[in-house]
């Protein structure tokens, strides 16, 4: 449905205040997607992941608690890495690597190709 005129200048009175009274958040909203969010996300996972696995060797002969901790820091990360990439191949439509082969394999298969 459609917005209407007086709904359209609504709409950009409040962008307009927006802009005005933060052009900094504003700025910051305009330049974020959805994907630079993802990677974001996916380099910060990989980065605990890291974090973990040292925390894990680091302390293992020394504190068991801490490396049973960095442990469960790096399940936490790969189960964060996991949730993006399958997120990422899902926006792309056909995943990539292997499953992507495979899903365009069986596309190709049921169109008789």
């Amino acid at each position: 449905m459609p917005l209407s005129d007086n709904e359209r200048d609504i709409l950009k009175e409040i962008e307009r205040q927006f802009y005005e009274e933060d052009p900094k958040l504003a700025q910051t909203v305009a330049e974020t997607t959805v994907e630079s969010a993802r990677r974001r996300g996916q380099r910060v996972a990989v980065v605990s992941f890291i974090v973990g696995l040292v925390m894990m060797l680091a302390f293992f002969t020394i504190s068991t608690p801490l490396a049973v901790a960095g442990f469960i820091v790096m399940l936490i990360a790969a189960g964060w890495i996991t949730t993006n990439m399958r997120i990422g191949r899902s926006e792309i439509g056909v995943g990539t690597g292997f499953y992507g082969l495979s899903e365009r394999l069986r596309q190709k298969r049921h169109r008789g190709g």
